[in-house]
């Protein structure tokens, strides 16, 4: 199956009222396990790179190989393959460029990916790239509000993108007016939104509630841009178990919270289509091999290290499938090609709908 845009798969999901997570990854062994998950679960993917698996640790050619090779491989699943954080327009056109089908042009943060941008330079860098994007086919994702905590006002760095200093309260949330002007304006096929989440473990120092994690945010935004998908990043869960896990076998992860599955569901029914998850795939592999070199100190091979870190890292994504209701509906997804797409931005066919004030 040929790769398909972000526009396609989060049209269906609205369509449908589930939403799809997105896994980043850095290699082929998380690619295969996440396609186990999603073969099992009948359910469409959206698999994520970051500027830093680009440029220091894989890149494209091997990235986009991956995928494409994953999309032989399992026929029956519809792929976008996505850059997560891109800061600069040449990011994004480099990626659709390389074969990416999808692109985030995060114009919250300039070009260094850590100093705020201010509203106009947002909307005229994510517009351009929009465009640009729209001309292949491709899909482009872009955020509006800065990515940090509501308890320090501060944001965490991940793969290089990650605010410096302190942020007020309007920089953490997405104000609902100033999303709809800026979906009209950009044309974004998605869009991030701040609202309490923020990248890595530490994302919370209690389980949060509404003063630190603002589902009803999301809710007001939804109302406002009732035909916009929206996307919550830094949405890994941070399970106890796995903090457990860690730390059972030669860990010191400090105790944490992160955005419990319940209130990203919650998310979904007010219009979350695409839900990032890195760092809870992280633990599960992670925390996997410390278990196995634990428990069998003999083995030397680093397949079988690597095979269980697989199968830890298939539980939860099945598990994240069936909980955002994914799960069941890539036979439903007719691909359609990123030219017939082309066509259909040029036809006007995804020009964005705002409800008024």
């Amino acid at each position: 199956m040929k790769l398909i845009s972000l526009r396609q798969l989060l049209d269906h999901a609205a369509d449908s009222g589930y939403g799809v997570p997105a896994f980043n990854i850095s290699n082929m062994e998380q690619g295969i396990a996440i396609m186990n998950s999603a073969k099992k679960c009948d359910s469409p993917v959206i698999l994520q790179a970051s500027l830093n698996v680009r440029n220091r640790y894989a890149g494209d050619q091997m990235i986009v190989a991956i995928v494409n090779a994953l999309a032989k491989m399992y026929p029956n699943n519809p792929i976008c393959l996505h850059q997560d954080h891109g800061h600069t327009e040449s990011a994004c056109v480099s990626a659709v460029s390389s074969g990416f089908t999808s692109a985030m042009m995060d114009g919250s943060l300039m070009s260094d990916g850590k100093t705020p941008s201010s509203y106009s330079y947002n909307v005229d860098i994510t517009s351009r790239v929009s465009q640009i994007a729209h001309w292949t086919g491709a899909s482009i994702e872009g955020e509006l509000g800065v990515l940090g905590s509501l308890e320090s006002g501060e944001a965490s760095d991940e793969d290089g993108s990650g605010a410096v200093g302190k942020l007020d309260k309007e920089q953490l949330l997405t104000d609902p007016d100033e999303a709809a002007d800026f979906v009209k304006k950009t044309k974004v096929d998605a869009l991030a939104i701040a609202c309490g989440t923020s990248h890595g473990a530490n994302k919370f120092t209690r389980e949060p509630d509404d003063n630190i994690l603002s589902i009803n945010q999301i809710k007001a935004i939804h109302e406002r841009l009732p035909d916009t998908h929206l996307v919550m990043h830094g949405s890994s869960s941070v399970p106890q178990s796995l903090q457990e896990m860690i730390n059972e076998y030669g860990g010191d992860m400090p105790q944490t919270w992160g955005v419990p599955v319940s209130e990203i569901e919650r998310g979904i029914k007010y219009g979350v289509r695409k839900v990032n998850i890195d760092t809870d795939c992280r633990m599960a592999m992670s925390g996997a091999m410390r278990r196995f070199a634990k428990l069998n100190p003999k083995v030397f091979d680093p397949r079988e290290f690597i095979l269980a870190s697989m199968k830890e890292l298939e539980k939860l994504v099945s598990d994240r499938f069936e909980r955002f209701g994914t799960a069941g509906n890539a036979k439903k997804i007719h691909p359609i090609s990123l030219a017939e797409m082309a066509d259909r931005y040029a036809d006007g066919a995804f020009e964005p709908r705002v409800k008024a004030a």
